[in-house]
């Protein structure tokens, strides 16, 4: 096996070698991409699949190393982090046929199956429904729906609490290019109210950015956000918008089924998360209803799927309801969180607005539906969105 493993190598190596971007066509430049992908998938699946192997070897130790991560993290040019996660999954998926056989089939990329094999080996009976949620989700999306996998599975989800909290912290480093990096840990709830108490101040930039004309990334409003709250000015640039500094109230969307609130647990299938964030213990939940101001949507609340409300915007129930059901863009695959609220059908026609014909996208999906006839295709929840020449767009489906 060693020699058609180095075959397949040397095959590579001059295939890739020979390879000049600027003479492929076109025309098949994206199918090329998507096989070296493959490849690029079946190599690290290999790769993943042997490295619980290595420490049953002595080679690690004889080259110096401490442990196998750090020897791995050493012949692959990666992190020692990122070994240790590599040689995790490895020990795990073996108990884990459906993930593993994802993998083997070139089906799920390195950090995906990371994500899915953390929390599937705290659930084995979701592999089947993680798997399938990586063919169309995002990697954050996967992300998300691994954690509340993780949570409802945690038997106690509290004790988890005060260990992230014991481990909480803060690590500023300068890296290769002499970037100033932040990195910071701690619960959900912690991060709920920085997040919160950051707001006002994102908001400022992006709407100072509109003004300018300007078009950066939502991160690049996030990194002046903060430089304007320590800087406690209200702005990046040093001019404050006003007088002096907001008080500042913690507000959060909390996400929690109401059977969970009142048994002080959640089962599978049920939410108590900050939407946006993460998912919480129920006792966070009932803590935060007590001491904090929450918009609260709980699924058996009151209904507003079936509110028609005749403005054209939507009523502040329709849009936290809204924020519940889809935190980030509408359309699949996409994981920017959205700032445009879209009717499904011109409210120039309708003259009404319901929760069930309004449609979240971000402002990339929003400005190509505008301005160049993009549309999503049809049916209801997170779906493609595809231009006008597509047969899927509904423009182009056949007269009945």
């Amino acid at each position: 096996m060693v020699g058609a493993v180095q075959h397949v190598e040397s095959s590579l190596a001059a295939m890739v070698a020979d390879l000049h971007p600027s003479t492929v066509p076109a025309s098949t430049v994206v199918e090329m991409f998507e096989s070296f992908d493959r490849i690029e998938r079946l190599a690290s699946a290999a790769k993943t699949l042997l490295a619980c192997r290595v420490e049953d070897t002595a080679e690690f130790r004889r080259s110096g190393s401490l442990s196998p991560a750090e020897f791995l993290a050493a012949k692959s040019g990666t992190s020692i982090s990122a070994a240790k996660d590599t040689v995790a999954t490895s020990v795990k998926i073996a108990e884990l046929p459906v993930v593993e056989q994802a993998l083997r089939d070139g089906e799920l990329s390195c950090a995906q199956a990371t994500t899915i094999v953390d929390a599937a080996a705290k659930a084995p009976e979701q592999q089947h429904r993680l798997v399938d949620k990586a063919k169309t989700a995002s990697l954050r999306e996967l992300k998300d729906e691994s954690q509340r996998v993780k949570a409802a599975a945690d038997a106690n989800p509290d004790a988890t609490q005060q260990r992230i909290h014991a481990g909480r912290h803060v690590h500023t480093f300068t890296d290769a290019e002499g970037a100033w990096n932040l990195h910071a840990r701690g619960t959900v709830a912690a991060g709920a109210r920085i997040e919160a108490a950051l707001k006002p101040y994102l908001d400022a930039e992006f709407e100072r950015a509109r003004v300018e004309g300007r078009r950066e990334p939502l991160e690049a409003y996030a990194f002046d956000a903060l430089a304007a709250a320590v800087d406690q000015s209200g702005s990046s640039d040093g001019t404050a918008p006003g007088s002096g500094r907001e008080n500042l109230r913690y507000l959060a969307l909390l996400r929690v089924d109401l059977e969970a609130l009142q048994r002080g647990d959640t089962v599978d299938g049920e939410f108590c998360e900050i939407t946006g964030i993460g998912p919480v213990p129920v006792s966070t939940a009932r803590a935060l209803l007590g001491e904090s101001i929450v918009k609260l949507v709980i699924t058996k609340g009151v209904d507003v799927l079936h509110v028609t409300h005749l403005g054209r915007g939507p009523t502040v129930a329709q849009t936290v309801a809204l924020l519940w059901q889809n935190s980030t863009c509408i359309v699949e695959g996409c994981d920017r969180t959205h700032r445009e609220i879209d009717h499904r059908e011109d409210w120039a026609k309708t003259k009404h607005t319901r929760l069930d014909e309004l449609e979240p996208p971000c402002d990339l999906h929003h400005d190509l539906k505008t301005y160049d006839g993009w549309a999503l295709v049809e049916g209801k929840g997170k779906r493609p969105m595809v231009p006008p020449d597509d047969p899927r767009h509904p423009n182009n489906k056949p007269p009945p």
